[in-house]
């Protein structure tokens, strides 16, 4: 998640001021409430786009999608495994065509109840061109999509004819090729269903969400705090056991630890690495670290020709190899990263499509062969390469000047890499997406569902929603399609990994290492968990 889309498929957040908060974290209404009343506040960025379920793809809006929508699908909380939530079943005959029947009992939070035509309506959106939804690629192998969203020119259909509502609670599904994984993916939050109310008055909508989650948004003031509070009559199982949480906006890390030890702040979900020395002593069993599925890459700009020429794949290579990232993860990480030597996570497991070496020599430092093959590729552009990153958070700076002081050495050239901070992350997501970098930049992948498919395909896939450095590769695109079309998952990993090796092969973007879930948390709180994705399940932790 956090960029992502492809030509066939993608796999890869009011207005009011702040309410009064009680020094010691809660905030709100429940501040030092026990039991399931009371509040908790926790660190937060402010999302790039409004929080529409297919318009959202970065992880600060995910975060809020994930507490106030529940879709077919879920992703359980400790192994990732997608269960059923909303979906009765699924069933198919040929992993092409599906027929969903929905529970019964579920409504949104204003009442409404969730029905088939809730999904099919919310897809049909956010298929739409005319939309103009991030995650519009993730119905593209829906049919009739290429109607819907055209590669070029005008839509010529409003609707896919992929899907039929057949009755209150049942629809079908047509895809345009076999794709057994399908419903797999179908947790992610662009396949949330919508309420009437989104269609009926959407401005109002944007300002104030209404989902069918545990949670309802309250308010929100943008670059300030998001507040969410428990929906009591949440049908579903997985109800929140507190009163709600405050997301509070932090452009510093730093500051959110700071607060967090000070008493003022109840969760931090990314504890930065100049405080990872003292996180044990300071919270001792309130700090977590535990494995993600995310990995830290340096995506390029094929956009621009300086990166997309005869010979700039040796370049690329050339400054792989000239990062060491052993003793970047143990200097500045301790022991919260890993080395990356594949472009997936270790969480997936050798059977799910993590391959430890698929990298090889490229991903080991070696600044005799890092001199040489920059030098056959060409040279850095314009003699040197600046590393663009978000700077709102602490630990970026850090590891960028490590990579850059990394290549500067091998490269025998103190100005072959310099940093190049942007101040926000909306800002920095703004100029990805304008398609302004003009070097390699700072490019992190949290897994939308645990599939080997979700690392590669919306990263690398032509056009794909996350494919922000514009890579474009027919043997890559058509090895992902015969994958997706092979209905045994061992054979499916396989072509998978053969399609990764042609991303090795082109260096189309650097990978640099795994991430843990790194978080601290107030003795207020217990029952604390970070799920797969690295993000807090905020509906289990109790207050008080």
């Amino acid at each position: 998640m956090r960029g992502a889309t492809h030509a066939k498929w993608a796999a890869c957040a009011a207005a009011v001021v702040l309410a009064a908060t009680a020094c010691g974290g809660g905030g709100g209404d429940g501040g030092s409430g026990g039991g399931s009343g009371g509040v908790l506040s926790s660190s937060w960025g402010d999302p790039q786009n409004p929080l529409e379920p297919a318009n959202t793809n970065e992880v600060q809006g995910g975060k809020v999608l994930d507490m106030i929508f529940r879709g077919l699908k879920k992703y359980d909380p400790k192994t990732g495994e997608a269960k059923n939530m909303l979906a009765e079943k699924i069933d198919t005959s040929d992993s092409q065509n599906f027929t969903v029947t929905v529970k019964d009992g579920w409504t949104f939070s204003n009442g409404e109840k969730v029905t088939a035509q809730s999904f099919v309506d919310a897809w049909n959106y956010g298929a739409s061109l005319k939309n103009n939804q991030r995650n519009a690629y993730f119905f593209a192998y829906i049919d009739g999509y290429d109607k819907v969203h055209p590669e070029s020119g005008s839509q010529s259909a409003d609707t896919l004819s992929g899907l039929k509502v057949t009755g209150p609670r049942t629809f079908t599904i047509k895809l345009n090729q076999k794709f057994s994984s399908f419903p797999d993916t179908l947790g992610y939050a662009a396949f949330a269903p919508l309420p009437k109310a989104f269609f009926d008055d959407h401005d109002a909508w944007l300002k104030k969400p209404i989902g069918n989650g545990p949670y309802q948004v309250d308010n929100y003031t943008r670059g300030s705090q998001m507040s969410l509070r428990k929906w009591d009559d949440y049908p579903g199982d997985d109800k929140a056991q507190n009163g709600g949480v405050d997301l509070k906006v932090y452009t510093d890390n730093n500051t959110a630890y700071t607060d967090l030890i000070a008493g003022n702040l109840d969760l931090v979900d990314d504890v930065p690495a100049s405080q990872l020395k003292n996180v044990k002593n300071d919270l001792g069993d309130r700090y977590i670290n535990t494995p993600a599925g995310i990995i830290q890459t340096l995506a390029f700009p094929f956009y621009d020709n300086d990166w997309n020429k005869s010979g700039s794949e040796k370049v690329r290579k050339g400054l792989s190899m000239a990062i060491d990232r052993k003793q970047i993860t143990d200097t500045i990480f301790q022991n919260t990263r890993t080395p990356a030597t594949d472009w997936t996570s270790p969480v997936l497991g050798e059977e799910g499509g993590y391959k430890p070496g698929l990298c090889g020599d490229a991903c080991e430092y070696n600044a005799e062969e890092a001199k040489k093959l920059v030098k056959e590729g060409g040279g850095l552009p314009g003699g040197q390469v600046k590393i663009t990153y978000n700077a709102d958070t602490g630990s970026h700076k850090q590891w960028v000047d490590a990579v850059c002081n990394s290549i500067n050495n091998a490269l025998d050239n103190d100005r072959a890499c310099a940093g190049n901070p942007v101040g926000t992350f909306a800002d920095f997501r703004n100029q990805i997406t304008d398609k302004k970098m003009s070097g390699p930049f700072r490019a992190g992948w949290q897994m939308d569902y645990p599939l080997i498919q979700n690392f590669l395909q919306p990263l690398y896939y032509t056009n794909a929603s996350s494919n922000d450095g514009k890579w474009s590769n027919e043997e890559f695109d058509g090895l992902v399609d015969k994958a997706n079309g092979q209905t045994d998952t061992a054979e499916a990993v396989k072509t998978f990994q053969q399609a990764e090796e042609v991303v090795r092969d082109n260096m189309a973007a650097i990978p640099l290492w795994y991430q843990n879930g790194s978080a601290g948390y107030s003795d207020r709180l217990s029952d604390v968990e970070l799920n797969p994705f690295s993000v807090p399940v905020y509906n289990e932790i109790k207050v008080g």
